[in-house]
């Protein structure tokens, strides 16, 4: 274990893409203590400031606060800086719940269809089918069925990226049931769920840890397209989708509300890519063995 970790730490990528990762989440976690307010409270006293201007701000609850408007407000007066900080919690919580939902039915499926061949054929025929409807509109469709909150926006987002999964695992679990421990463990009449349980799903998990970041990412960004189309979470949860999307009325006058959500937002997809690259050098011994 300890070898692993001092080989990925070598890498590149993972080291730049769990740096910038842990970066964010400690920022989104702290906020409360960075000096911010209430991203959802409105004043319209200070609608519109520019960045980095002090002040009073008006609280739900009566209170006044002297504050500085660090990124500037909205146009009902919200500070933009409290919502980019408290805007990742929920963009990295989509992000975490969509890959593990994803890889969680993915993997199941992948496993059924590829160890199973009566089940392979009606399966993968379904995710066949998931697959022809371009993701981005399949989740825009759930949304609007089932609502739009926290627990639906992942399950939207997950649902397009099962298919994707369901395919990887199947061809893997394909390569390793001929395998010959998997034949010895058949020929002592293992049962089947401990086959897999113990013998096929282990050596399926590097390209599957793999495929969860870059479900991750593209959870992150999706949500992201989702809130900015106006039917992602609604505007008094702050996701840097739904802050870029109140701040395009006007971002001839106040870009910055549009800005500065998305300086959070392509590091944080990009550093995801790149551990998920890095991951993928390390752990696939075949990728490694070319590269090298």
């Amino acid at each position: 274990m300890a070898g692993l970790t001092q080989r990925l730490w070598a890498h590149g990528s993972v080291r730049f893409g769990s740096v910038v990762l842990l970066g964010v989440l400690v920022l989104s976690l702290a906020a409360p203590w960075l000096g911010t307010v209430d991203p959802a409270a409105m004043d319209a006293g200070v609608i519109n400031q520019p960045a980095g201007k002090a002040g009073v701000f008006h609280l739900p609850d009566g209170s006044v606060v002297t504050h500085t408007f660090w990124l500037g407000t909205d146009n009902f007066g919200r500070d933009v800086y409290s919502r980019v900080m408290y805007g990742g919690r929920i963009s990295l919580v989509v992000g975490l719940c969509t890959a593990l939902l994803a890889l969680s039915l993915g993997g199941v499926c992948g496993l059924l269809a590829g160890y199973f061949r009566q089940v392979d054929a009606v399966l993968m025929r379904v995710m066949d089918g998931l697959m022809a409807i371009p993701a981005v509109l399949l989740a825009i469709a759930l949304v609007a069925v089932l609502g739009a909150n926290v627990a639906t926006v992942v399950v939207a987002i997950a649902i397009p990226e099962v298919p994707r999964v369901t395919r990887l695992v199947r061809s893997l679990v394909l390569s390793l049931r001929e395998e010959a421990y998997v034949e010895a463990a058949r020929a002592l009449a293992t049962p089947t769920s401990v086959i897999l349980w113990r013998h096929v799903l282990p050596n399926a998990m590097a390209p599957l840890m793999v495929q969860g970041t870059f479900v991750a990412a593209s959870a992150v960004l999706t949500e992201a397209i989702l809130s900015f189309l106006g039917l992602g979470l609604p505007p008094d949860v702050p996701t840097w989708g739904n802050i870029m999307a109140e701040g395009r009325v006007q971002f001839s006058m106040q870009p910055g509300n549009v800005l500065y959500p998305a300086l959070f937002l392509v590091p944080t997809v990009l550093a995801i890519n790149l551990l998920g690259d890095g991951l993928r050098d390390v752990l696939d011994p075949k990728f490694a063995k070319r590269v090298g």
